[in-house]
């Protein structure tokens, strides 16, 4: 899992700092050839007080499968609060249910999808 606020508009620069140091996955394979991250399954959490969600998953997500992780359906969740408000969600006080219901739906998905692939791996490279 890749949590990250958004910083003006962006993934903030510790989850791009995870992000490149990823990259250097892409040279790793295991024994049958296949890439070191291929059966692991990630999703993404986003917080912040300004819109940009849908971008920030954009930009993690697709830097996550382009290491060879798996995203499941529903991977990612995120809460957004007011538009340049000073409010952050650990004070916000009680969440919309779609927030929680996102979250478990995230969680569900993942463990779901970790245990096919445990049973099931991507064939060999």
């Amino acid at each position: 899992m890749i949590a990250t606020p958004i910083w003006m508009g962006q993934p903030s620069s510790v989850a791009k700092m995870v992000l490149e140091r990823l990259d250097a996955e892409l040279s790793e394979s295991d024994e049958l050839g296949r890439p070191s991250m291929y059966g692991k399954v990630a999703v993404v959490a986003v917080v912040g007080n300004e819109d940009g969600a849908h971008h920030v998953f954009a930009e993690v997500i697709q830097a996550l499968n382009d290491v060879g992780f798996t995203i499941p359906a529903a991977g990612g969740t995120y809460w957004v609060g007011e538009a340049m408000g000073k409010v952050d969600y650990k004070d916000a006080g009680p969440k919309p249910d779609t927030t929680g219901a996102a979250a478990r739906t995230l969680a569900a998905n993942a463990a779901h999808l970790a245990r096919l692939l445990a049973a099931s791996p991507y064939p060999a490279s």
